[in-house]
């Protein structure tokens, strides 16, 4: 059975930085590809990382490489540092396989930025 289970959001002032975590249960890193997505308000889900089961990153464009993602497989825990956050960050953040399993999202984990 499939479980995601985010966390580590918060509220930071712009330029602040956070550390989210996903812990990951049925499905299996070394062969399945990740992703970290958010939902803003009143806008629709968009991929903010990728990770490939070999390692590879990909980010979109528009975030000016501040984010990293990185993986813990002996912890089945993959997470997303956020570096100099910007209002239009906020969302709520989700993890889930690459492209994602509908049926698997987790409860995300809500990260505000504002001053």
């Amino acid at each position: 059975q499939v479980r995601l289970v985010e966390s580590g959001g918060g509220s930071v002032q712009p330029g602040g930085s956070l550390r989210l975590s996903c812990v990951v249960s049925g499905i299996d890193l070394s062969i399945n590809d990740m992703g970290w997505y958010r939902q803003a308000p009143d806008k629709g889900r968009e991929l903010v990382a990728r990770l490939t089961s070999d390692g590879v990153r990909y980010y979109p464009p528009f975030l000016e490489g501040r984010f990293t993602v990185s993986v813990d497989k002996a912890a089945n825990t993959v997470s997303l540092q956020m570096n100099n956050l910007k209002p239009q960050d906020t969302a709520v953040y989700y993890c889930n396989t690459q492209p994602p399993d509908f049926g698997n999202w987790g409860p995300g984990t809500q990260v505000t930025v504002s001053s």
